[in-house]
């Protein structure tokens, strides 16, 4: 798998939720702090977004979409006077995949939802993340707005295979805002994220997601990059935003902790696939990363 798809599938999406909204005359609907991604489409009218501990709020346009992943609490509201809706209590009682009306509608229609995550390190995606991630109407590609669309209709007229079928696309929705995320802001922000934009890091770094058992070294990795050992390490810490053995030493443990949580491998069996010929150099180094133990992590994963 690629980078990306690699690090999608530890943090294993595993829960969701997705519905319309047709508001109309002065509204605002009020979001506690979780620690979902939460998203919007804006398919017609405007409105505003309002993030707390921020100064200014986001004028959302139609055919605009935004991700949200930094779990704060936020707003959106036609005007900032109106009366707040708790929305949590608000859309609970429209099922999935059908469309609530707020003061009778007709002002602003779009669709929302969260995405969750099971696995433990949605930090590496997140903390890469702005707290707003906002695609703008003309950057908003077709893939985009045809797997919201195809998702609101297999939530709201499930057919056989239709839970599955709403999973992938809710993957499909997160990888596309990702990308077109990645193409407008890759040039100036760094973080592993946007290298995988520049074609020698994400070279790097998909061979490094690809062996993570190999015995690696700067000059090895240097050689996959094209580069001097020199050049690439300075080049490597200036896109990523860490220099490239410590990224190759958090991803091994990222990997680890996984097979000790969900896989049930022995720590003796998970030291060699990530690159480690002893227990103790790899339980050194899984202490220094992870703040545990293997063995202290593995009997607090357990279920």
């Amino acid at each position: 798998m690629d980078p990306l798809s690699d690090i999608l599938s530890l943090l294993k999406p595993n829960s969701y939720g997705f519905r319309g909204l047709d508001a109309g005359g002065a509204w605002a609907l009020s979001f506690g702090a979780d620690d979902s991604i939460r998203c919007y489409a804006v398919q017609s009218g405007a409105c505003w977004l309002a993030l707390d501990g921020t100064a200014e709020p986001v004028r959302l346009a139609a055919g605009d979409f935004v991700l949200l992943p930094g779990g704060k609490g936020y707003r959106l509201y036609s005007t900032a006077e109106a009366p707040v809706t708790d929305a949590f209590r608000f859309f609970p009682a429209v099922p999935a995949g059908e469309t609530a009306v707020l003061n009778g509608g007709g002002g602003v229609l779009g669709v929302g939802g969260y995405f969750g995550f099971e696995g433990m390190h949605a930090e590496l995606l997140l903390g890469m993340l702005p707290s707003i991630v906002h695609v703008r109407a003309e950057a908003n590609k077709a893939a985009l707005r045809s797997s919201i669309d195809r998702l609101m209709g297999e939530l709201r007229e499930p057919k056989p295979g239709s839970a599955l079928l709403a999973e992938h696309l809710v993957q499909a929705l997160l990888i596309e805002a990702l990308r077109l995320h990645l193409a407008e802001h890759s040039r100036h922000r760094s973080g592993w994220l946007f290298a995988l934009a520049d074609r020698q890091m994400s070279a790097v770094i998909g061979a490094m997601h690809a062996e993570p058992g190999r015995k690696w070294t700067l000059e090895s990795l240097a050689k996959v990059a094209g580069l001097s050992r020199s050049s690439f390490a300075v080049r490597f810490k200036a896109t990523v935003g860490e220099p490239a053995m410590d990224y190759l030493t958090r991803w091994r443990m990222m990997i680890a902790s996984d097979r000790l949580a969900n896989g049930g491998m022995p720590i003796a069996l998970v030291a060699p696939t990530v690159g480690y010929e002893s227990e103790s150099a790899f339980g050194a180094a899984f202490k220094r990363v992870m703040g545990y133990s293997p063995r202290q992590f593995a009997r607090a994963a357990a279920p």
